[in-house]
């Protein structure tokens, strides 16, 4: 038994020994030395022109903005709750309204920013406007007709846009109208 722990220990002491020695041949063989082509790359790289620096971009200040929720509908409300108050508001309000008894257009249930202006057709003397929906449907137009959510009605066709006046909540029971146009853009 004894004999057994002693070749054991010298067995760990001669692994100690030669470890060192183990270690010494093989970082000799890294003693080539010959490193001039990692040198000449430094000095190359060190002989370039140094590149400027871009400068920052200029910070533009920011405009600060105040906000004035008077006239806008109350974000805890749910929409069906704001409609109804709008359309009491309609019949209350003197001047501008809608007019929330005419039977409403196919475009009007579509917002005027899901709507597109593909083109026009002349049809019996008068220019007529093609309009695409979102649903992909093509929808002809003519002055008279009405489209999108606020009201919008066509007053004029161009064979590059048309031009719509809307009627659009100004505060609680007042209307004003806003004149907006559709481009073509196929």
């Amino acid at each position: 038994m004894e004999d057994k722990k002693s070749l054991l220990i010298s067995r760990s002491r001669l692994n100690l020994l030669l470890l060192p020695l183990f270690l010494a041949v093989l970082l000799g063989g890294c003693g080539d030395n010959n490193f001039s082509d990692l040198q000449q790359y430094i000095v190359d790289v060190k002989a370039k022109p140094k590149g400027t620096i871009e400068p920052l971009p200029e910070v533009k200040p920011v405009e600060s903005f105040v906000f004035k929720p008077e006239g806008l509908r109350d974000p805890f409300k749910s929409i069906s709750e704001s409609e109804e108050a709008e359309d009491t508001s309609v019949a209350t309000g003197d001047g501008i309204k809608p007019d929330i008894s005419r039977r409403k257009e196919e475009l009007e249930a579509f917002p005027l920013e899901d709507l597109r202006m593909v083109g026009t057709v002349t049809m019996k003397a008068s220019l007529w406007g093609l309009v695409k929906a979102s649903d992909k449907t093509i929808y002809r137009v003519q002055v008279g007709n009405y489209m999108g959510k606020n009201y919008g009605k066509i007053i004029r066709i161009l064979t590059d846009k048309i031009e719509l006046m809307e009627i659009v909540p100004d505060k609680p029971g007042a209307w004003r109208e806003q004149q907006t146009s559709l481009a073509l853009t196929e």
